[in-house]
């Protein structure tokens, strides 16, 4: 048996689709017991997305951006977010789109970029699926003061840490961001240790 014999969608209403897509749906679920449980969610489609931790062994350091991201504050956190540089796919391959990302948030050109992981970031509401990569940089890589997209809202700074100063701003709360601490965990498990 698949999830799909477990699964039956009774109705689908669009709720919004302002920028990305909120419905409202409303399922038929089979329980582990094999009853049928009727169940109504809400899902945001705002599709997949990438995020990149460059990182240089030899200096330990890191690459990461600080910024304004409306829903943190809304929900209390009143400062800007430091973050792995991150966007959405838009159509284009995950590597294709975390590159031009790097260019356009960190002002890096990256040569070889992998893939490390995916993840589905909050699997309970919002369809996205995050595309983790990791790529070595150093100066010379640097073609650009980065900074983001105006025209886009975007008013980014990048930020170069030692690893170990990244760690310690997961333990003391500076970095809350729940893609930036999984690369930064990554990084100290498989390239800094």
């Amino acid at each position: 048996m698949t999830i799909s014999d477990r699964v039956r969608i009774k109705d689908e209403r669009v709720l919004s689709h302002a920028r990305y897509l909120l419905k409202s749906i409303t399922l038929d679920y089979r329980r582990g017991s094999g009853e049928w449980q009727t169940q109504v969610r809400e899902v945001y489609d705002r599709g997949n997305a990438a995020a990149l931790l460059p990182y240089n062994v030899a200096l330990r350091t890191v690459v990461l951006v600080r910024q304004f991201r409306l829903p943190a504050y809304v929900n209390g956190h009143d400062d800007l977010l430091i973050e792995a540089a991150a966007g959405m796919l838009d159509d284009a391959s995950p590597e294709e789109r975390i590159r031009a990302e790097a260019e356009e948030e960190t002002g890096y050109r990256l040569h070889d970029v992998k893939k490390v992981f995916e993840a589905f970031m909050s699997p309970g509401a919002v369809t996205e699926k995050l595309h983790f990569f990791i790529a070595e940089y150093e100066a010379s890589m640097r073609i650009g003061s980065g900074g983001g997209l105006a025209d886009e809202g975007e008013d980014i700074e990048v930020l170069e840490l030692p690893i170990d100063s990244a760690l310690a701003m997961i333990a003391d709360g500076r970095i809350a961001d729940a893609k930036t601490i999984m690369l930064l965990q990554y990084a100290a498990l498989n390239i800094f240790r």
